[in-house]
């Protein structure tokens, strides 16, 4: 049982008086821990350093009651899961990132909550996130939409509206603003940016207005006698400007504390996680560490209301002690009486407090454990236990010491800090044991969905064996050893990208191993060319493209794509011009224009063809026209074009809408057309290819659009790869011509197919974790957030070139192995290629699948498990399931009506 904090003789309480009677919390999304913190303590100075003086200043006066922490977040750090878990003290739930974008009320207890049912009245402005957690515990509240990453200004100047107002009245107890500037402007500009460093400088101001004014009105008898100030962030961000996995640039943000009072000199030093550098005047400059997890228990003990109950967190006594005031063990002279009473009652105070939070922790761990299908294994429990109890036995028998040696007059302080040990010792070992076994997992339900996966890759192989059955009855002619190996070899390839899956480094350079693998298969067929002496161009072809993805897979994997300080220290590599050179300006606008007027030529080359016919035509030129569409937009946004100013405002809202809608009608015409159209009969071959370049042509728009202006060069890049696959397969089709195969296509050229759509999963920018999704892509053409439109538009962005287009675009690889005059059991020759070329590369997707999964239950307790396994889980589960989908439409789609079937 915890005593009274101000005499150990009184009755005993459960719950402290509160150290402050207000609480400001200024929350800027995505504070990097090197914005706040000084340069000296980084290896080297970046543009984006120092932009906070303010805050340095205050933290390193002297005799100053502020203080900087680097601020320790637990992965996934994508914002809703850092508002809960600050909020409700717990750990993450990674489910919760699907409700990213539509956050649910919270129902776990938290520090809002606790806040309402003690009558504390809470005043929030700027992220309208803070709403949908807490629909009906706001007093006041003034959102704004926190979706659109585009827009800087909006939030920020609403919470600038309402927060100076607020700061001079008295009608709330805790104030939340939320600013988004920082966020949004790393997500578009990058950390180094222009953008970047003038929202950081318009903080610094603003935040030196706010304390002017808490300061003005902190005297006695103020409105602000005893208010805590906090300046925070809810995770970080990587260079950039994404976040959601686990890297230290990611987990790592800043909390400014500042209270208006007197403070002492020190801490106790066991207790003090400072980390000291000097300044260039020899000033030592110190800053302090805390774990996310201690915020919420950390205010609550502040402002004097009950602890969440699901929270693990350990009130941190570097915050406790600026708003509670800071005590001082080591210069304190034993002498003076006086003070040294009053830093045994504080002391004594953190100790109950301390007491408060074990019970609190052990009561949950309990409650969880009793109450949870797996809950903590028992030898977890009985050691919890144990520290616990331990803990308590000695707090009894101190407790006794102390009211012997309070009435003799002896110092209680050695007593107290023992005390603190045993607490902290207890709750460190649960917070530890927490993010060790926290989550459960149902082994059986897992192995189910294993052996279901498994049955699904073994029904495949049958659909795709049953398919080739009535060509395997006749003997093998010797020039089919060649099909032979290309099975063997396409067989060790999708092995050893499947087995790559199982190590976390090579999941972290999954670009690199699928593109090593992809050019491992141009060399085998570059030999081949040579000794068969065809081909040999379109092999070279092949492995420069490689070569370029490579380049461009290892921009998007080193996270700084988007920033000028990748291109500053990697201008060596583009062809050594400076990124701000007018030669380099100009090829990086005029490049993807041009690339897209060489697409648009490609098209108007098919439909001047005399088989492009009918609904295939229009939808082609349709295509044609959003590409005119799209160039304008390019020019609306591009700083060397005279007219960007005059299309600003059309080319930027409205040309993306009509390249949507035109996109989306073309799609409802060839479903018109497939289903209602009765045009000419074309030559089942043309026929499929017509059906084949329309459908592409009729996504393509959408997906170069939201991909930005190097939507249009990996465009280019894909129908290069793409035609390079197809006519080296050619070549094994003319070698064994005349000849009756084993299989009636060839399985490694649908693996280079499918090592082809990976590769541009990566070179678009892309990579399996949340902080590799381009939210930016959601809002082209929009300003505002609509859930289910800017999930589908960021969905085709992400998956457009590695799912949406390869898979729509197989057909061409039955086209080139098409005889004509061969049927199969009835059905056009065109389908019983198609079909199992489907399946093949159904198979490869879900093999590599099956090795994720089996990663993720096998690696379930590793440290990563959350910051890597989960994520690449997710994405591909979310990959198998569109790459099904798409395969089952496009064998509908390209079937053909029931009586064109022959």
């Amino acid at each position: 049982m915890c005593i009274n904090s101000s005499n150990i003789n009184q009755d005993q309480h459960c719950w402290t008086k509160p150290a402050v009677d207000r609480l400001v919390i200024i929350v800027l999304d995505a504070l990097r821990f090197d914005f706040v913190a000084p340069s000296t303590f980084f290896p080297e100075k970046k543009p984006w350093m120092d932009k906070l003086p303010v805050l340095q200043r205050l933290a390193f006066k002297q005799g100053s009651s502020a203080r900087i922490f680097k601020a320790i977040a637990d992965p996934p750090t994508t914002s809703l899961q850092r508002l809960k878990g600050l909020t409700t003290g717990g750990l993450p739930t990674f489910i919760d990132v699907g409700n990213s974008f539509g956050a649910p009320a919270i129902v776990e207890d938290n520090f809002i909550h606790q806040l309402v049912i003690n009558g504390k009245r809470v005043v929030m402005m700027g992220d309208d996130t803070w709403v949908q957690l807490f629909p009906h515990h706001f007093n006041k509240s003034y959102p704004y939409p926190s979706f659109n990453v585009k827009d800087l200004h909006t939030v920020d100047n609403g919470c600038i509206d309402h927060l100076f107002p607020s700061l001079y009245q008295e009608d709330w107890d805790v104030l939340i603003a939320h600013f988004l500037g920082v966020d949004h402007a790393g997500h578009i500009f990058g950390v180094d940016s222009v953008q970047m460093i003038e929202k950081l400088e318009q903080y610094n101001l603003l935040l030196e207005k706010v304390i002017k004014v808490l300061e003005s009105q902190s005297g006695p008898g103020g409105i602000h006698e005893n208010t805590l100030l906090i300046v925070m962030g809810d995770h970080g961000q990587t260079l950039n400007g994404d976040h959601g996995g686990g890297s230290a640039e990611e987990v790592e943000t800043s909390i400014f504390a500042m209270s208006f009072k007197q403070p002492p000199v020190s801490i106790p030093p066991e207790l003090d996680t400072s980390s000291c550098e000097q300044d260039l005047d020899g000033r030592k400059m110190c800053t302090s560490s805390i774990q996310q997890l201690d915020f919420a228990v950390t205010v609550s003990a502040l402002l004097g209301v009950s602890f969440p109950f699901g929270s693990i967190g350990r009130v941190n006594p570097e915050l406790y002690a600026l708003g509670a005031s800071k005590w001082n063990l080591e210069d304190t002279g034993a002498g003076d009486c006086k003070n040294q009473a009053k830093l045994q009652e504080w002391v004594q105070n953190y100790v109950n407090v301390l007491c408060i939070n074990a019970w609190q922790v052990k009561r949950y761990i309990d409650v969880y454990s009793a109450s949870s299908m797996i809950g903590f294994s028992s030898e977890d429990l009985l050691h919890i236990s144990d520290i616990y109890n331990q803990a308590e036995g000695n707090w009894s028998n101190t407790k006794n010491f102390l009211l012997y040696e309070n009435e003799q007059g002896h110092s209680l302080l050695p007593a107290l800090r023992r005390q603190i040990d045993a607490y902290s010792n207890f709750l460190s070992n649960v917070s530890e044991l927490a993010r060790s076994k926290w989550t459960e997992f149902n082994l059986r339900m897992m192995g189910i969905g294993l052996a279901i996966m498994l049955m699904s890759v073994f029904i495949i192989f049958l659909a795709i064996w049953q398919s080739n059955r009535p060509q395997i009855a006749f003997p093998l002619p010797s020039g089919d050893s060649r099909i032979s190996f290309d099975v063997i070899f396409a067989f060790f390839i999708v092995a050893i990208r499947a087995c790559s899956l199982f190590s976390n480094s090579y999941i972290l350079e999954e670009g690199k191993v699928a593109i090593f693998l992809l050019a491992t298969t141009g060399i085998v067929k570059l030999q081949c060319s040579i000794m068969k002496k065809k081909m040999l161009p379109e092999a070279v072809v092949f492995l420069l493209l490689v070569s370029v993805l490579r380049f461009t897979i290892e921009i998007g994997l080193s996270k700084q794509a988007a920033t000028s300080l990748f291109l500053n220290v990697s201008s060596s590599w583009m062809l050594r011009f400076a990124p701000d050179h007018p030669l380099w300006t100009y090829m990086s606008e005029s490049g993807p224009i041009l690339a897209l007027i060489l697409l648009a030529w490609l098209l108007y080359r098919t439909i001047s063809s005399i088989y492009c016919q009918g609904i295939w035509k229009y939808v082609i030129m349709g295509t044609i026209s959003s590409y005119i569409l799209i160039a304008v937009h390019w020019g609306s946004e591009s700083s060397i074009s005279s007219v960007s100013s005059l299309l600003q405002g059309v080319g930027r809202s409205y040309i993306p809408r009509m390249v949507y809608t035109v996109g989306l009608g073309q799609l409802f015409l060839m479903a018109f057309g497939q289903l209602f159209s009765k045009e000419k009969a074309l030559d089942e071959k043309w026929s499929l290819i017509m059906k084949t370049t329309a459908m592409l042509s009729a996504w393509s728009s959408t997906i170069i659009i939201l991909s930005g202006q190097q939507g249009s060069l990996i465009a280019l890049a894909s129908v290069i790869g793409g035609y390079c696959i197809l006519r080296l397969d050619s070549m094994e089709e003319d070698a064994i011509s005349g000849t009756v195969r084993k299989l009636n296509f060839n399985p490694l050229a649908v693996t280079q197919w499918n090592l082809l759509a990976v590769c541009l999963f990566f070179a678009t920018g892309h990579w399996c974790a949340f902080d590799g999704l381009r939210y930016g892509a959601a809002f082209v053409g929009f300003d505002e957030f609509v859930l289910v439109r800017q999930a589908i538009l960021l969905t085709v962005e992400s998956f457009g070139f590695s799912h949406i287009l390869p898979i729509l675009g197989l057909p061409f690889l039955a086209v080139c192995r098409y005889s004509p005059g061969q049927t199969n059991h009835g059905k056009s020759s065109i389908f019983s290629l198609l079909y199992p070329m489907y399946m093949m590369f159904g198979l490869i997707t879900t093999t590599t699948v099956i090795a994720t999964l089996m990663c993720v239950t096998i690696q379930r307790r590793h440290l990563m498990v959350w910051g890597l396994f989960a994520p690449k889980f997710v994405f591909d589960v979310v990959g198998l399931i569109l790459t099904d989908l798409i395969i089952c439409l496009a064998l509908i789609f390209y079937s053909g009506k029931g009586e064109d079937r022959r």
